[in-house]
C-alpha cells in the first residue's frame, strides 16, 4: 500500500478530488481496478487518490480524467476546486 502523502493526506481539495472521481467512475460503471488500468497506475493507488490520502501530479490527473472519459475541467468542476 502507498504511503500517504505526509504533508497533505485529507486536505479537503484532496478529499473533494478523490470523491468527484470515485463519483464519476461509478457513474461510468467503472471499477477502481479497471481504472487503475486505464490510468496506468497501481490500483492501491488509486484507492488511496480517492480517499484523498494522496496528492497526485498533475499528470496523474490528466491519465485518471481521461481514463473516466472526462476532461481535467470537468474533474475540477465536480471536485468544486
Amino acid at each position: 500500500m502507498p504511503i500517504a502523502s505526509p504533508k497533505h493526506a485529507l486536505d479537503p481539495a484532496l478529499l473533494a478530488l478523490g470523491t468527484a472521481i470515485k463519483a464519476l467512475r461509478k457513474a461510468r460503471g467503472i471499477s477502481q481496478e479497471e481504472l487503475a488500468h486505464r490510468s496506468h497506475v497501481d490500483r492501491s493507488y488509486m484507492s488511496s487518490i480517492e480517499r484523498g490520502m494522496q496528492n497526485p501530479g498533475v499528470m496523474t490527473v490528466v491519465q485518471i480524467a481521461a481514463g473516466i472519459g472526462v476532461s481535467v475541467t470537468e474533474l475540477a468542476a465536480k471536485a468544486r476546486l
